[in-house]
């Protein structure tokens, strides 16, 4: 039988303007009514801002595909990000933009398939880690996940594993930064202009500072390597030699740093997400759990490319994991002139909202949408809404080009963790809450119990 997935509760009628605004400035759900889980479209207007939510499937299109030139970035989140990510992918539009994609997309084509050695043995070591703490008792899993997320992608930039005490440096920082920057700054949201002072969180901007400084050292170190001609073949060295084909452009030592930024940061933040609800799901459910678990059996010692054809439960699991908690969980755009939406008029400047998080657990779109069941999957209802209605990596012109990337490392990582532990629930449960992706408000706690395998622990066996 499937169960309810954890679900934060929605804010009641009735509160002012100004107490939204604070509950939105700290975390995005809280601040959102119920009837988004059944609305096509809502509108919020105050007095200097008009916003458009919109959950219709054809809406969704228009905006980020059809459409996707005429609803850029919003540079609301963009200036929100700048401390931390600068003026990269994520943040930037139109020209700026696509001369970044002209480096990126070549640089990252074939990247996953690289990349599947490093996803190996990072999930390897997270495997020793985690056997030292699994006897029954409580274990953080958002750290873990983070620590293991952190280390893929560090291999896969730089071709060597991330040291602990930066892994834990890392998390730290991020968590914290997201704690304390607001979403958006009210200048930001009434577009004044840029002189005028944003007053970002001195809190925020530390932390920020702090991921940077370990980011400008990691670049300047493969620098020296690039003009040495001894750097090895990794992301990295292809994103700081990739030529744009247009221009003739590089990466200079800056945009590098601040698209390292984005890959590293974003990349395994949203990754540690939506594993650590995917064990926190699967240790709710022990029945899918061992469904994975046996799958799990199947993979090679150690794990091959050609493994992931025999994982199907396992990604459906995987996906339904990023329907119910979508690591990123809205899109802000803006309206770059006036349109109309369901014959209401969008005036240009608005600020236009995709919310996966609304979509994929939306009442008139899924069946149960807040129960967790990877086997709707198989049925229409789940095979027609995966086409129109889910939507975890953006979709697109601006879909995320770690994509591919991001499928491969969470059945991957799933089928390596569940092969060698169970996870059981604790009495405490996680609480989602939106800052920049979807975590828990005070953790996610799970017991860890080794299964029988020692040669799955130890990590040898490898002949």
């Amino acid at each position: 039988m499937a169960k309810l997935a954890p679900k934060p509760a929605s804010r009641p009628d009735g509160i002012g303007v100004i107490k939204r605004i604070g509950l939105f400035r700290r975390d995005m759900f809280s601040s959102q009514p119920a009837r988004l889980y059944r609305a096509w479209m809502a509108q919020t207007r105050i007095p200097f801002y008009r916003s458009f939510l919109v959950n219709q499937p054809e809406l969704v299109r228009r905006v980020l595909v059809d459409e996707a030139e005429n609803f850029p970035k919003s540079e609301v989140l963009s200036e929100t990000l700048r401390p931390l990510l600068g003026d990269s992918i994520f943040a930037t539009n139109a020209a700026q933009w696509r001369a970044q994609r002209d480096i990126i997309d070549p640089a990252f084509k074939g990247c996953p398939r690289q990349a599947f050695s490093c996803m190996r043995a990072a999930g390897e070591d997270a495997v020793k880690r985690l056997a030292k703490q699994a006897n029954g008792q409580s274990v953080e899993m958002e750290f873990v996940m983070s620590f293991l997320a952190a280390d893929i992608i560090f291999r896969t930039l730089f071709s060597a594993p991330l040291p602990a005490k930066v892994a834990e440096k890392v998390f730290t920082s991020f968590r914290e930064y997201q704690k304390t920057q607001p979403l958006w700054s009210i200048p930001a949201l009434l577009r004044l202009p840029k002189w005028v002072p944003r007053f970002r969180s001195k809190a925020a901007v530390k932390h920020a500072d702090v991921i940077r400084a370990l980011l400008v050292e990691m670049v300047d170190a493969r620098q020296v390597e690039i003009d040495a001609g001894t750097a090895p073949d990794d992301l990295a060295t292809s994103l700081m030699t990739t030529v744009d084909p247009n221009t003739g452009h590089r990466f200079s030592k800056a945009e590098m740093v601040d698209q390292v930024a984005i890959f590293f940061l974003a990349g395994h933040e949203t990754s540690a997400s939506a594993l650590s609800w995917a064990l926190y799901l699967l240790a709710m459910d022990t029945g899918v759990q061992e469904g994975v678990a046996a799958e799990a059996q199947l993979l090679s010692n150690p794990p091959k490319p050609a493994d992931l054809s025999k994982m199907r439960f396992t990604k459906d699991v995987f996906n339904e994991t990023l329907r119910l908690y979508p690591p990123v969980p809205m899109y802000l755009r803006d309206a770059a002139e006036t349109t109309e939406f369901r014959g209401c008029t969008v005036p240009a400047k608005s600020m236009v909202i995709v919310s996966p998080w609304h979509l994929q657990r939306h009442e008139r779109l899924w069946n149960n949408p807040d129960e967790f069941d990877p086997y709707r999957w198989q049925t229409d209802n789940g095979k027609a809404h995966k086409r129109d209605a889910f939507i975890p990596f953006s979709a697109g012109p601006r879909v995320c080009p770690g994509a591919g990337f991001g499928r491969i490392e969470g059945v991957l990582m799933l089928g390596m963790l569940l092969k060698a532990f169970r996870f059981e629930t604790v009495e405490d449960v996680p609480v989602p809450v939106a800052h920049l992706t979807v975590r828990s408000k005070d953790g996610i706690y799970l017991r860890v119990i080794r299964r029988d395998d020692p040669d799955t622990i130890s990590g040898q066996n490898h002949g």
